[in-house]
């Protein structure tokens, strides 16, 4: 029996109020395939072989939430466009995370066949890595909430 999801849009927690937005598989997937260069629901249909129904589902939520904006198409009078806005772009160090991530964690040597590079000199990105405002790098045991008032 699946429960109804509980609402974290008014959670005190940036993590959560994100996953509010962007929480589940699909959406990130929608998202990455923008960052493609995918527009078209038909492109993003045929690419991740995700129910009509479920895609455009996804798709309200994600320009509901201000990731997307829809734009009529230019080539064709019956269709519109789905493009990213700017807060919709700023997910790229999200999913160059999730990508790092799952290179160091959910592959064999050898196994995966693509490479995130630099469009620009097509060497790989370098590894995101947190940092102060002074530089220093962090690790994930270097830092914490704090509340601003207190």
């Amino acid at each position: 029996m699946k429960g109804k999801r509980t609402d974290l849009g008014n959670s005190a927690c940036g993590i959560a109020r994100s996953l509010q937005v962007i929480g589940d598989w699909w959406s990130l997937l929608i998202v990455r395939d923008a960052f493609q260069g995918r527009q078209r629901f038909t492109e993003f249909q045929r690419n991740l072989g995700l129910a009509k129904n479920i895609l455009s589902s996804r798709l309200k939520k994600l320009v509901d939430a201000g990731i997307f904006t829809v734009e009529p198409d230019p080539n064709s009078a019956l269709s519109h466009l789905y493009v990213l806005t700017r807060k919709g772009e700023e997910l790229c160090v999200i999913l160059v995370a999730l990508w790092q991530w799952g290179e160091d964690h959910c592959f064999e040597t050898g196994e995966l066949d693509h490479r995130m590079v630099d469009r620009a000199t097509g060497k790989p990105l370098a590894r995101l890595t947190l940092t102060a405002q002074d530089g220093r790098k962090i690790g994930p045991r270097d830092f914490r909430l704090k509340a601003r008032h207190g």
